[in-house]
């Protein structure tokens, strides 16, 4: 019987699973009751765990034959700080928190494989089931490197996914090399100084300073950064004052960065750096960046790349299997993991439906099958008996 196969005898008992932690959604780092389910189900198929990994992380290790190989799989457990508006039966009971990226999905398929490979052992070595918390821009991924992840559950490779609204469910999309942006969060704090309203000649205008500043840094991509390297900035605030009367001290712009590369990145960070400067200067005022790398790009490693769609295409056929989906700007932070330990990170077919991030998202429940069984056939192909 195909991993496929075996998992949808127990799709029931998963997706009761997968509805209850939507019910509970927990934010990043906060993930309490949701590791603690984690925990105790992994225990209940006769799973070691570790608590505790990263602060709310949980490790599962899985040992069969005598193979010293380990094959590590990675799922996120955080929810978005956003109010749901779907009128589903077991929709968030935590007014503000809701499972809006599917995270709820993956922390299941991830489950469901632990449940087929704890009862098949179908293969030779050790298998880490990697529960992560925080992922929504939190910092989980480094917190549980931090805490010695692969110090302490070596790995010779790695594997995550995540589901894909407007996909059909049972189809996945992979491409070897970039695949995930790398984002930072950026703060450029200007001061200048406040006068009355109607004595704009006394001040040097904070908010005036911020617009340009605003409008120079559209430069940074379209003349700083080499063409072939894709690359967005994009300012998402400018705050400053709180009077209709008074020209304040100081106003701050903040925005995100996205890059496929280390270096882009630097170069983004130097460029804003140089043109906050500078426009600040012309005015007589000061600006200071404030950089933060909160994901970094994620690259497929080619051969792990080619042992995850191979995986895939034996579950569907070729035909549901996209090899070379384009890259997307998004980000993720198995990026920092997959830094680490060569890895591979895969879309799976969540059907039609709201995007990510929004109010209405649905994760769909079929998909649990799917995602479980390519968790389970990797490491089947991986560590062969």
């Amino acid at each position: 019987m195909s991993p496929l196969d075996a998992i949808r005898r127990h799709q029931a008992e998963l997706a009761a699973i997968r509805q209850d932690l939507h019910a509970h959604p927990e934010l990043g780092l906060e993930e309490h009751r949701t590791a603690e389910l984690v925990a105790k189900t992994l225990e209940s198929w006769g799973i070691e765990v570790h608590r505790g990994v990263g602060r709310t992380g949980v490790v599962g290790v899985l040992r069969s034959g005598r193979g010293n190989q380990a094959i590590g799989l990675r799922a996120d457990m955080d929810a978005l700080p956003m109010q749901e508006l779907t009128d589903l039966p077991y929709r968030s009971t935590a007014p503000g928190r809701m499972h809006a990226c599917g995270h709820d999905g993956h922390t299941t398929m991830l489950l469901g494989a632990a449940k087929y490979l704890a009862e098949t052992r179908n293969f030779d070595g050790i298998v880490h089931f990697i529960f992560q918390p925080g992922e929504e821009g939190c910092g989980g991924a480094l917190a549980m490197l931090e805490d010695g992840l692969f110090e302490r559950f070596p790995c010779d490779a790695i594997y995550g996914m995540h589901n894909r609204p407007g996909m059909p469910v049972g189809e996945f999309a992979i491409r070897p090399g970039p695949t995930a942006a790398g984002g930072a969060f950026f703060d450029i704090h200007v001061t200048g100084r406040g006068s009355h309203g109607a004595r704009p000649e006394a001040s040097i205008d904070p908010v005036l300073t911020a617009c340009h500043i605003a409008t120079a840094l559209q430069s940074i991509v379209s003349r700083s950064i080499n063409p072939r390297d894709p690359a967005v900035v994009s300012i998402t605030k400018v705050q400053g004052g709180e009077a209709y009367n008074v020209i304040p001290e100081t106003a701050t712009i903040a925005g995100t960065a996205r890059f496929f590369s280390r270096e882009v990145a630097q170069q983004i960070e130097q460029g804003l750096a140089r043109m906050a400067e500078g426009v600040a200067a012309g005015f007589g005022a000061t600006a200071r960046l404030d950089w933060r790398l909160i994901f970094a790009p994620t690259i497929n490693d080619p051969e792990q790349a080619e042992a995850y769609a191979a995986a895939a295409a034996e579950l569907v056929g070729e035909d549901r299997l996209a090899r070379d989906k384009p890259p997307g700007m998004g980000s993720e932070d198995f990026s920092f993991m997959m830094e680490k330990v060569p890895g591979a990170y895969i879309q799976v077919g969540n059907g039609e439906g709201a995007a990510l991030h929004n109010p209405h998202y649905q994760f769909n429940d079929e998909a649990i099958p799917y995602g479980a069984a390519l968790y389970a056939r990797v490491v089947e192909r991986g560590l062969p008996k």
